[in-house]
């Protein structure tokens, strides 16, 4: 797994490298919306994780996860913030981010 030192460094790498869609949180699945495109915990796992803090303000800290669909042949990328700015997540999708593969 790639070390990036920040946020888009680890965008960008993730991109290069074939994670191409960008997903969102959307009633506790992720949702894709260019492709219209709704991933259930079991219909994906998650390759790689990581994690960026803000120097001085913890509104900065956020978390990119690889994210790879065998069951719709899609790979992409799923950004959220940790910690006390996290959105808020289904208990099962929680899980399966909390998991490591």
């Amino acid at each position: 797994m790639e070390n990036y030192q920040t946020l888009v460094e680890a965008l960008n790498g993730l991109k290069e490298r074939g994670y191409t869609l960008d997903f969102n949180l959307a009633n506790g699945v992720l949702h894709n919306t260019e492709e219209n495109l709704v991933l259930q915990p079991e219909d994906f796992s998650i390759t790689e994780v990581h994690r960026f803090e803000g120097m001085s303000d913890p509104g900065d800290n956020s978390i990119v996860y690889g994210i790879v669909s065998d069951k719709y042949n899609v790979k992409g990328v799923f950004v959220n913030a940790y910690g006390v700015y996290s959105d808020d997540i289904s208990e099962e999708l929680l899980k399966k981010l909390n998991t490591p593969e």
